[in-house]
């Protein structure tokens, strides 16, 4: 009921798996500036991850989003045709040689990635040594947990035993805990599976901007004017963050270990 009552009235009743209903994100990522701004801090920080040297930067799940915009000569992609993408492609199977990307970026695509050790190893092959996987994604604390599992829209499944779900839609199937379980919870177990990935960063950070800018399916529910405000309150609890935090910054390192 209260979902109900908060969703975004354009996205009300769509079928999120739809192309169509990505174009429709994308439009209201452009039209809502609170949620812009957001995306545009995420996006800085994915943005200084990056090795310094040359090479290709491929981004996963470019979908609504506009990552080109700070990433100049990104390669930007999706599961299915958008006219605002440069390559179809699927994350487990990459177009591309061995050592041949610089780095692969995403934003909120790993929880949807329904087999992630796929993921990682055809990362591993194609993302050259001290290369990056750099990703920004929901983060678990006492706090999300609340707005995870019962205000939000996808999946939320902390206490799975799994590293992975059953298939659905490309948006539709999630475990927004995804990222929590493979990075923190279940941390020595990835390191001892993919010894050629280091876990170089996880910066949990806002608990809050997200929620009250509506996102992308539901009402504004604060004014962009109150951006500032909410980012003061951000800081308020940084020393905190581990009990607060919504998303994280994580960035894996390519190390010099055979895939």
């Amino acid at each position: 009921m209260f979902k109900s009552i908060l969703a975004h009235p354009r996205t009300r009743g769509l079928d999120i798996d739809d192309p169509s209903t990505t174009h429709l994100r994308k439009q209201i990522i452009e039209e809502k500036p609170f949620l812009r701004q957001i995306y545009q801090d995420w996006y800085e920080g994915l943005r200084k991850t990056l090795p310094k040297n040359d090479g290709l930067v491929l981004e996963l799940g470019s979908g609504a989003g506009f990552l080109e915009d700070v990433i100049p000569g990104l390669i930007t992609s999706e599961l299915f045709f958008c006219p605002y993408v440069k390559i179809v492609l699927n994350g487990i199977s990459l177009p591309f040689a061995a050592g041949a990307l610089r780095a692969i970026v995403m934003t909120n695509v790993l929880h949807h990635v329904s087999d992630p050790y796929l993921l990682f190893s055809e990362a591993a092959r194609c993302v050259r040594k001290d290369g990056v996987v750099s990703m920004i994604e929901p983060w678990v604390s006492r706090w999300s947990k609340l707005v995870y599992g019962y205000l939000h829209h996808e999946p939320f499944h902390p206490y799975s035993t799994d590293f992975g779900f059953a298939r659905g839609g490309p948006l539709s199937g999630a475990n927004s805990a995804l990222p929590w379980i493979l990075f923190k919870r279940d941390q020595a177990r990835f390191e001892s599976d993919f010894p050629q990935w280091q876990i170089k960063m996880i910066r949990p950070m806002m608990p809050f901007r997200y929620l009250v800018s509506g996102g992308v399916y539901s009402r504004n529910l604060m004014p962009v004017w109150t951006s500032s405000f909410w980012k003061t309150v951000e800081r308020s609890v940084d020393t905190r963050i581990h009990k607060w935090a919504m998303f994280a910054l994580i960035t894996l390192r390519r190390t010099n270990i055979p895939s």
